[in-house]
């Protein structure tokens, strides 16, 4: 347990526990409690709650994804490598899922860049019914929007004006934020490349998500040894 935490400072004991049983441990998470407190570990105290987003007239809209790539979002993280230059990070998820389906690090990100993601992913696991984003200038830029619309998906924009309603990724950014881009030093842009490539593979297939039973969104799957094919 206390590997764990110093492994993953951000992770409270409930994450931690998840992470115990998946190692083979039979523990529930009132004994991981017991024990965290007993060895003074801190636990990380609880987000804000976010409302819904209303409408001028007082409606309020909020779609929820119903199936994998039924709504994908996407928005820009800043941060800074030891140089003090600026580099972004393009996030992508899958909002049933919660998978973290791409994250694009470069100096600048434009539309291009954001179709470019885009349509590798789209080749690969094929279009989804929604994307959402924030309405920055990236993103609600004529040509993205006409092309996002030509390959058959929809934009989830609320109306002009409006932020789009986009929780997933800005609690995703959250805990990207906290559980990496906070306790790195980053010398290079290809330094940064290679080990946000590498916590998002953590994310995705080990790290315990709180929304899903405290399992990870598309956990690795290991082939037992007599299940392996013979190679001669």
């Amino acid at each position: 347990m206390i590997v764990l935490a110093r492994q993953y400072g951000r992770y409270g004991y409930r994450r931690i526990a998840a992470l115990l049983r998946d190692a083979g441990w039979l523990v529930n998470d009132k004994r991981v409690e017991r024990l965290w407190r007993r060895e003074g570990l801190k636990v990380p105290m609880k987000q804000p709650k976010k409302g819904r987003l209303w409408l001028n007239d007082g409606s309020c809209i909020r779609l929820r994804a119903e199936y994998r790539d039924h709504v994908w979002s996407y928005d820009f993280v800043h941060h800074r490598t030891d140089d003090g230059r600026v580099f972004r990070t393009l996030n992508i998820l899958d909002e049933y899922s919660r998978e973290c389906l791409a994250i694009r690090v470069k100096r600048k990100l434009n539309s291009t860049d954001v179709m470019d993601v885009l349509t590798d992913l789209f080749i690969l696991r094929g279009v989804p019914a929604y994307i959402r984003s924030d309405n920055g200038p990236e993103f609600v830029a004529e040509a993205v929007r006409n092309w996002i619309n030509a390959v058959g998906a929809k934009t989830a924009y609320i109306e002009p004006g409006s932020p789009w309603e986009n929780g997933y990724c800005e609690s995703f950014n959250a805990r990207f934020r906290d559980e990496l881009l906070n306790g790195e030093i980053f010398y290079s842009l290809k330094e940064a490349q290679i080990i946000i490539e590498k916590w998002r593979r953590h994310y995705n297939t080990k790290r315990p998500h709180s929304a899903l039973g405290y399992r990870p969104p598309v956990p690795e799957t290991i082939v037992p040894m007599e299940a392996r094919p013979v190679m001669h």
